[in-house]
């Protein structure tokens, strides 16, 4: 997928100023990746015979979720940017993924789903934090 988003990137008609591109792609792959990692996770949860042990892990997948979904879409847009609103959402996005993978380490040796989830979070986080601290 990075190299589908870069393409985009490099193909957008005006100039994306002093963005790391590498980073911003990377960046909005991995939130693409944990939206979609952390959406099957909850619902592999729901599926478990512990469901009601679960029920922490299964709100913080749909709220990362929901985040990482939100911090890729704006992120993909390069029109007018907001430099301060891209620096909030990679926040939180970076929290709502440490939160995830704190929960779903937790169930991580019983249940693969939450350890393939917990990987992604931690791609997402770490990517957030590059493409921040490029942004600083």
């Amino acid at each position: 997928m990075t190299h589908h988003v870069a393409s985009m990137l490099q193909t957008y008609p005006k100039d994306l100023g002093t963005i790391d591109q590498q980073k911003l792609a990377a960046c909005i792959e991995a939130c693409f990746e944990c939206a979609q990692t952390c959406t099957a996770c909850a619902d592999a949860c729901l599926a478990e015979d512990m469901v009601a042990e679960l029920t922490q892990c299964i709100r913080l997948n749909q709220d990362c979720a929901d985040v990482c979904e939100a911090t890729g879409r704006v992120l993909s847009r390069q029109t007018g940017k907001n430099v301060a609103l891209n620096r909030a959402l990679l926040e939180a996005c970076q929290a709502a993924c440490r939160s995830c993978a704190e929960e779903c380490e937790k169930h991580a040796e019983m249940h693969k789903h939450c350890k393939v989830c917990a990987d992604a979070c931690r791609r997402c986080e770490q990517a957030c934090a590059e493409l921040l601290a490029s942004i600083s």
